[in-house]
């Protein structure tokens, strides 16, 4: 089909053939062409995901890290520290 759009060669691996049947037996009344779409929006989707979680997990990791210092030093520390600098 004539497109201007950039196109790639897959070889059909193991790999491949094996993400090929399970597309199908998943949706066996799309075309192979719509199979391989849906198996590239699937893999994006699930990268995206994992990516999500980790950011929720470093987020969680600080809030409950936060303020975990706050008794370690007395409450006009920084501003004497600050004033020890010279100008």
């Amino acid at each position: 089909m004539p497109t201007l759009l950039p196109r790639f060669q897959v070889t059909e691996t193991p790999e491949i053939e094996h993400a090929l049947k399970v597309a199908e037996q998943a949706w066996p009344e799309l075309s192979r062409a719509e199979r391989v779409l849906r198996l590239f929006q699937a893999g994006a989707d699930a990268i995206e995901g994992e990516r999500a979680e980790r950011r929720r997990a470093r987020r969680g990791a600080v809030d409950l890290s936060a303020g975990s210092l706050d008794i370690a030093y007395e409450p006009d520390y920084l501003e004497r520290l600050r004033s020890e600098w010279p100008e």
